[in-house]
């Protein structure tokens, strides 16, 4: 994309026109980078309880508010993400509520906390394991888009660490080693989406403008 001055007024040359970004596009990204950084340190937050106070009943009862933050964090950035492809955005939507409605469920259902079930449960991660595929989901274009490192370790780490979980070929070390190294590049991820030029993460509007214009009219 070059950029053009025009009437005071920044014009970028798109693929399909030019256009220009709003303070409206700029809020949204700002909003978009927001919602990680909340569910990052909320995982992180986590991730440092478990991994050095151990599973005790007052770390365990923390982590069920620290998820709902990162639940909460995660669906704000997949509401405000800009993606080309509108169905994968959708997709990416409907996998984080069917995780949320699983968690729920599983939160009202069970008798101990949430994150013990899960543990102690792993087929559990079928249901709430949709939030994390969301997750992966942002890792993944963010990957793709700006050839991020981190986002490249973390895409495979999450399904491994999950996966193996639920089928139980991870020892336990290792799991809290995948854990650790996870709840530290996203944090790194967030902190460096922070730093970031704004106009990257909106995209060539001119291509949201053409893919809308080929959707057939009801």
């Amino acid at each position: 994309m070059t950029q053009l001055q025009e009437s005071e007024q920044l014009v970028y040359q798109g693929q399909f026109g030019n256009f220009t970004i709003t303070k409206d596009d700029r809020t949204g990204v700002i909003i978009y980078r927001a919602g990680l950084m909340v569910a990052a340190l909320s995982f992180a937050l986590a991730s440092w309880l478990v991994l050095w106070l151990g599973n005790t009943p007052t770390v365990l009862n923390a982590l069920t508010p620290l998820y709902v933050c990162f639940c909460l964090g995660l669906g704000v950035s997949l509401l405000t993400i800009h993606i080309y492809l509108g169905l994968l955005h959708r997709v990416l939507q409907i996998f984080w509520a069917i995780g949320v409605a699983a968690s729920v469920v599983l939160a009202v259902q069970a008798g101990e906390p949430l994150a013990l079930t899960v543990y102690n449960h792993p087929v559990t991660i079928l249901g709430i394991g949709f939030i994390f595929a969301a997750l992966t989901g942002i890792y993944f274009k963010e990957a793709f888009c700006f050839n991020r490192l981190e986002t490249k370790v973390l895409m495979p780490l999450v399904p491994l660490l999950l996966l193996g979980h639920l089928s139980g070929f991870l020892p336990v070390q290792s799991e809290q080693v995948l854990l650790g190294v996870w709840a530290i590049l996203f944090v790194v991820f967030a902190l460096r989406k922070v730093v970031q030029a704004i106009p990257p993460d909106i995209g060539d509007k001119s291509v949201f403008v053409y893919l809308k214009q080929q959707r057939p009219t009801p």
